[in-house]
């Protein structure tokens, strides 16, 4: 489940408009590390995930018996718990600075049942039978950096977060790369990302894999994914972006995004993001044509604790919008627990959200949104490697609330709690199907040095 592209924001007071000229920057983090030992730090968290899904129409999940026997069902339950351990140096002194990140991941099912996990999938580890795996163990993180004033290169196994390359971290443990990325902060508001990565570490795998369409045909895999981007300032209330990815053999893709604040929350206020993804195929084009222009378009107003926000999203092409799989590279509005990316969809959802620290409860929040797709057209696509073409005149709904609090204080300061539940309906050929489901998450940092 992805939310992004617009976050509604409290402002104490009105959203500036000034300008923000192009500065460097007064500060080198480099210049003010403390040292490899000095700077170190041992922590992680602990997740307990646990979701429930029910099929409210057709069986959309199936079981294997021991025999091999394939056995449709319309339930789901996975219940696992993620523990991270992360190990980071501090930089070493001197013009050029050296650390190191490492980070174990460690999942246990909770939940062993075949039948009622329904594996293989992408929530508990399973042998190829479904066989519930009950415990594992993996290096999720495994990097060495070199720093010079506030630019820093990484090599390794690590996390990314941009727009047309994303980490995504809504099971009990998250996904990586490896490969070569450099961030560059040089100025006050200007920065710059590069990499090239050539394995992705999934979520509920312990090995690699290399990269693979999201909702394309799985057969076809990239050697290598390229990235580049910059994040531009102009105003203190505007931010934008701009990003690049070439996905060996399968995509170019191209991301602009914008971020705008105006008003005073207190009285009203007023979000706009902006997301728009150009996806065209490349070299041995493995996936076929590919020409899809998608967009989002958010507006949020707040008025002190309450939010309403409008989301307007658009695909334009003959296929899917497509990401990478194990990936949260979407960063548009409407990307629910379904994506609503299907072939010429449009989408428009409301969503209300409550922060109750303006009733003196700081950290707990609610939230409730309705979104509904329709005009989902697949059937000019003349291609082999999306399953589109029966898509004609496809339309869905999603509705769901939820809540969500973060411990304030205490030996529990910031441990997050979130429920949510979420229904899902959708016409005959709509690839997401008619669901339910609830999931109740629990996430416990803790700091050992």
């Amino acid at each position: 489940m992805s939310l992004t592209g617009l976050s509604a924001m409290a402002h104490a007071d009105s959203a500036s408009q000034d300008f923000v000229p192009v500065t460097v920057k007064s500060t080198s983090a480099q210049a003010e590390t403390k040292g490899f030992f000095e700077d170190q730090s041992l922590s992680g968290t602990t997740r307990n995930w646990y979701a429930h899904e029910r099929a409210t129409r057709q069986a959309l999940f199936k079981h294997q018996s021991s025999d091999g026997t394939s056995h449709p069902t319309h339930k789901r339950t996975n219940w696992v718990q993620g523990t991270i351990l992360n190990y980071t140096s501090g930089f070493t002194e001197g013009t050029v600075g050296f650390s190191t990140e490492v980070a174990a991941y460690n999942a246990i099912a909770l939940e062993r049942g075949r039948a009622t996990v329904a594996g293989p999938n992408n929530r508990t580890l399973t042998h190829r039978d479904g066989d519930v795996i009950g415990q594992w163990s993996k290096m999720g993180l495994a990097n060495v950096k070199a720093r010079v004033s506030n630019t820093t290169l990484t090599a390794g196994r690590q996390s990314i977060d941009t727009p047309v390359l994303a980490y995504i971290a809504n099971r009990a443990l998250p996904s990586s790369f490896e490969g070569v990325s450099l961030h560059s902060a040089e100025f006050d508001n200007i920065s710059f990302d590069l990499g090239t990565f050539d394995r992705l570490s999934t979520r509920t795998e312990q090995g690699t894999s290399k990269f693979v369409a999201e909702y394309g045909d799985r057969a076809f895999e990239a050697d290598h994914v390229n990235i580049g981007g910059i994040n531009y300032q102009p105003l203190k209330s505007l931010k934008t972006s701009f990003y690049v990815s070439n996905v060996e053999d399968l995509w170019n893709q191209y991301y602009f995004g914008a971020t705008h604040e105006l008003g005073d929350s207190s009285v009203l206020s007023l979000s706009t993001g902006l997301n728009y993804y150009k996806t065209v195929d490349e070299g041995k084009s493995l996936l076929g044509d590919i020409d899809n222009d998608t967009y989002s378009l958010a507006f949020g107003l707040t008025h002190q604790a309450h939010t309403l926000t409008f989301s307007w999203q658009q695909v334009n092409g003959d296929e899917y919008f497509d990401y990478l799989h194990d990936t949260n590279a979407i960063f548009l509005a409407n990307s629910l627990l379904s994506d609503f990316n299907g072939p010429n969809e449009k989408s428009l959802q409301i969503n209300y959200s409550l922060n109750m620290a303006q009733f003196g409860v700081p950290g707990l929040k609610f939230s409730l949104y309705n979104a509904r797709g329709w005009g989902i057209d697949g059937t000019n696509y003349k291609g082999t490697a999306y399953d589109v073409k029966k898509m004609d005149g496809e339309n869905h709904y999603e509705w769901g609330f939820g809540t969500s609090y973060a411990v304030q204080s205490g030996p529990l300061k910031d441990t997050a709690i979130r429920a949510t539940y979420t229904a899902h309906r959708a016409s005959k050929n709509q690839g997401d199907g008619s669901l339910d489901e609830f999931r109740l998450v629990t996430t416990i940092p803790f700091n050992i040095l």
